[in-house]
């Protein structure tokens, strides 16, 4: 199923340029809560019968990625989950764990003798020059022990709940897999409750979002402009300033003559015009920094924040779609040989019916008789008290009477179907 993924986040401000003030800032209201409801599902469960077998193929998984990574902790315990476990079930985990010992010895083996070639192509565990292909049939074992326990795990629920219960004994590798997998499964069902209008919805939301980006880089761009025409002006402003007050002090030079107060007091107005316009110019370029500053940085933690945002989901889509297309495979696979099996099971059910039939045939001839010895015994009821020792031994003789007649039904039906063979047989030859 092909789904499309956001590349860009929604936490974002649209500012605009209005008469009288450099920016426009939208209300909280509007920046967080608006873009959640429009990136959250339009639906709390699944519709479709494709979306859900989906899922539970995944669900299934992850039960027995559970179950597998609990072989181990198992087979050491074995003992202790032995009456929980069954008979059949423990000799399947006592045969997994012979199979592996044969598997590590053979490739040690392997290995000492330069043969092995390790390594993680797709679907092969390793690699071996191996020309009795023992090494192969053993890998086939231990798949099919694999299977043939989570099989059995699967027949007794129980077991399968008390291993799964034992998750403290789970290795964190196998702990790190199975959040994965839930983490998995969390996205795949976020992505499949979303619909393509909502994607579309989506994707023209994220486009609004961009534009605004764009608004916003002009907006800076114009505040550095007029920034830089505003120290520019100051700085011609000082310079004025400064050749005004040479000026001034040149003329005092030239006045020194007349009242040294008079001349104290003009070069202090001066000098306190002149810091005063000074710290007033400061003031305006130390606010004018301080918006840009802040522009700048909601500017760089959205840009960082989209980025991580669309690799983040970059990512998870391409490992989605890989699994999801691998376990489509799988699934393909797996129900092909159990419509094989299934058929040859009914082909088994045909011929033992058949059986069945016959026997119940013979059951029948043998109630007959048996509801003729009740009668017998009826009529023979009031007697019965004297003759207790007498009628034991007479049903004891109908009981064994009865069991060498099926043993003779059993014997000629057995006879019959070996001279029906051995007709055949000479029949081909």
């Amino acid at each position: 199923m092909a789904t499309k993924v956001l590349s860009s986040s929604h936490d974002s401000v649209d500012r605009s340029p209005v008469s009288g003030s450099p920016v426009n800032v939208i209300s909280p209201r509007m920046t967080i809560k608006t873009p959640l409801k429009i990136l959250d599902p339009g639906r709390a469960k699944l519709t479709t019968v494709e979306t859900k077998r989906i899922l539970s193929v995944l669900d299934d998984t992850i039960v027995k990625v559970e179950l597998v990574t609990m072989f181990s902790y198992i087979i050491e315990n074995l003992e202790d989950f032995s009456i929980l476990l069954g008979p059949e079930l423990s000799g399947a985990l006592r045969e997994h764990l012979r199979l592996s010992n044969i598997m590590e010895a053979m490739i040690f083996h392997l290995e000492r003798e330069g043969l092995l070639l390790k390594g993680i192509a797709k679907g092969k565990l390793f690699a071996a020059e191996d020309e009795s292909g023992q090494l192969h049939l053993h890998v086939e074992g231990l798949k099919s022990s694999v299977r043939n326990i989570l099989r059995l795990f699967n027949m007794n629920p129980i077991a399968c709940r008390a291993v799964r219960d034992t998750a403290f004994a789970r290795s964190s590798t196998a702990d790190i897999l199975l959040r994965g997998l839930l983490a998995l499964r969390r996205f795949l069902f976020e992505m499949l409750l979303t619909t393509p209008s909502e994607e579309k919805e989506k994707m023209k939301f994220m486009r609004e979002i961009a534009h605004r980006d764009r608004k916003n880089m002009e907006m800076i761009a114009a505040l550095e402009d007029e920034l830089a025409t505003a120290i520019h002006n100051r700085d011609e402003e000082i310079s004025k300033k400064n050749a005004f007050i040479r000026e001034l002090k040149t003329h005092l030079h030239n006045l020194a003559k007349f009242s040294d107060n008079q001349i104290q007091r003009t070069r202090t107005e001066a000098e306190k015009q002149q810091k005063a316009e000074l710290r007033s110019s400061q003031a305006k370029c130390a606010k004018m920094l301080q918006d840009i500053q802040l522009l700048r940085a909601q500017l760089n933690a959205l840009i960082a924040e989209n980025r991580e945002s669309e690799f983040t989901l970059r990512k998870k889509k391409y490992k989605v779609e890989i699994e999801i297309e691998n376990w489509i495979q799988k699934y393909d696979i797996e129900m092909i040989e159990k419509q094989e099996e299934l058929e040859e099971i009914n082909v088994v059910y045909k011929v033992e019916k058949a059986q069945l039939e016959e026997l119940r045939e013979k059951f029948d001839i043998l109630d007959e008789e048996f509801s003729q010895i009740q009668e017998e015994r009826q009529r023979k009821q009031e007697e019965r008290e004297k003759a207790e020792k007498e009628l034991a031994i007479l049903s004891r003789a109908a009981t064994l009477i009865q069991a060498l007649w099926k043993g003779y039904l059993v014997r000629s039906l057995m006879r019959s179907k070996r001279r029906r063979k051995s007709k055949g047989k000479k029949a081909k030859k």
